[in-house]
């Protein structure tokens, strides 16, 4: 008889990475002589954008008041300025493409929900990179999908691999998350990719999810979005599309817990009736800081200018590795991912994450993040440099 109060689904997942990462850290201690640098979370630690204060206080009655989920609209209004001048789109329509959401965490989580059906005959696959934002895995197993990764290694550029997929699989596919930039390797979905996936997800009847959080922070040209290569195939409509991005990456404020969704009207409908049963609102002081935070740009090129000199002083230092395309974080080879983080604590009093932690293994028993370790370059360029010395120094 099975147990009523058993969760069968929850009991799939494993620890999160930072709880992992506390146990592989239980009985070590950093080096005392050193100044502790947590490259751990992706965390950006940079100065308040200067409105943010003022903006708040000017609103601050707003926290009385029950916010409504869908965002006000003064925040859908600066949303769409910016998604429209951002990826040059020529119609997006606030009130059935576009929803606002606690942080982008909640949204990613909760989508799978929306768009996986737990009932059919067959376990449904929803796809995703590996390794990857562990939301996407846990959104998966707890919607009632299976998890499909696609590997993403070194020789590809740590792009998706898309090839070898058959059709059986695809057929089964409900939906599959993109990262552009992406956590944790910096590759960059470039059109041909997206317009691929597109081409496919017509063919094979899924959705595409794309979590463009790190849009605004890159080495070279800004990313492409996928609503963007959508209108530039004819699909005004942005069918089968849905993106998400917040201000944590790109206005360094993870703690306002502000993000969109925009994309497919009839996605978003169905993603907007789940919200009003389990998506709180963004309190109305917070949505105005939100509002003024999409219609800036000059902190997000402040911002900018620091991550590429960090990146720099990173790589003049620690030069044989991959150089990220894009986001904060470096991806670096190492031989025993667990041993390197666990060392590099306690020898170099620094935090980072093993790459296995981001993985998930396959059926194979495949992680696709073993050997690897990320580090978050979230202090500014002389931390950045700094952090390189040390890791650099760490011994296995």
């Amino acid at each position: 008889m099975m147990d009523k109060h058993a969760q069968p689904l929850l009991n799939q997942l494993g620890d999160y990475p930072f709880e992992r990462l506390k146990k592989l850290f239980q009985h070590s201690s950093p080096n005392p002589e050193l100044l502790h640098i947590d490259a751990g979370a992706g965390e950006p630690r940079l100065p308040l954008p200067s409105f943010v204060q003022d903006t708040l206080n000017e609103h601050i009655q707003g926290f009385s008041k029950y916010p409504a989920t869908r965002g006000n609209a003064d925040l859908q209004r600066s949303i769409v300025r910016w998604l429209k001048h951002r990826f040059h789109l020529q119609q997006l329509d606030m009130r059935t493409q576009v929803l606002t959401a606690n942080g982008t965490r909640e949204a990613l989580f909760a989508i799978a929900h929306t768009l996986v059906n737990p009932e059919a005959k067959q376990k449904p696959y929803v796809m995703m990179p590996n390794p990857m934002y562990q939301i996407y895995y846990g959104a998966a197993v707890t919607a009632g999908a299976e998890p499909y990764l696609l590997h993403c290694l070194a020789d590809d550029g740590f792009e998706p691999c898309l090839d070898d997929i058959d059709a059986k699989t695809w057929e089964r596919t409900a939906f599959m998350y993109v990262c552009s930039p992406s956590n944790p390797t910096g590759w960059i979905a470039k059109h041909d990719y997206y317009a691929r996936l597109l081409e496919l997800a017509d063919q094979y009847d899924f959705y595409i999810v794309a979590d463009e959080c790190y849009s605004e922070i890159y080495t070279d040209e800004p990313p492409i979005g996928l609503l963007e290569v959508a209108q530039q195939l004819g699909r005004n409509d942005f069918s089968r599309c849905l993106v998400m991005n917040s201000l944590s990456k790109r206005s360094a404020l993870p703690g306002l817990r502000s993000g969109l969704i925009a994309g497919d009207a009839t996605l978003i409908a169905r993603f907007a009736k789940l919200r009003s049963y389990t998506g709180p609102g963004t309190p109305l002081p917070l949505q105005a800081v939100a509002a003024k935070a999409w219609s800036d740009e000059e902190h997000v090129t402040q911002h900018l200018d620091v991550y590429r000199n960090s990146l720099r002083a990173f790589f003049d230092v620690w030069s044989e590795a991959h150089q990220p395309e894009g986001s904060f974080f470096v991806w670096l080879p190492v031989d025993d991912d667990e041993a390197f983080a666990k060392a590099a604590y306690e020898q170099q009093a620094v935090t980072v994450l093993p790459g296995s932690y981001l993985g998930a293994n396959d059926a194979q028993g495949c992680n696709a993040g073993a050997g690897y370790i990320r580090a978050a370059l979230v202090d500014g360029e002389d931390k950045a440099a700094e952090l390189a010395v040390r890791l650099k120094k760490v011994r296995v």
